[in-house]
């Protein structure tokens, strides 16, 4: 079963120049954000992305980059788990928030 979280927040970013195409990201993302396209990593869905940072961990080439546990994503998720409405802290205030 895929998830999907808050569209447009994932800190996920992936540099495709440093990229080695070893495959590794693929094998650790538990959603399967990533994917391989002409020997390079590429982001399939990154409204998939529960920013766990294991696809940053694993690349031995620092071609990926994700700020694991902040943001909605690390919200919806505890969300779920303590049966509570997600609240990651952005929505409130002027600045409208991304939630």
């Amino acid at each position: 079963m895929k998830h999907c979280y808050l569209k447009n927040v994932s800190t996920l970013t992936l540099k495709s120049e440093k990229c080695t195409g070893c495959g590794r990201c693929i094998e650790v993302c538990p959603h399967q954000v990533l994917g391989l396209k002409c020997k390079k990593a590429e982001i399939l869905d990154i409204d998939l992305c529960m920013e766990c940072g294991a696809c940053a961990r694993n690349c031995p080439f620092e071609a990926i980059n994700v700020k694991s546990g902040v943001g909605c994503a690390s919200a919806v998720i505890t969300g779920w788990l303590t049966g509570t409405e997600p609240s990651c802290d952005c929505s409130g205030g002027s600045s409208g928030g991304c939630c």
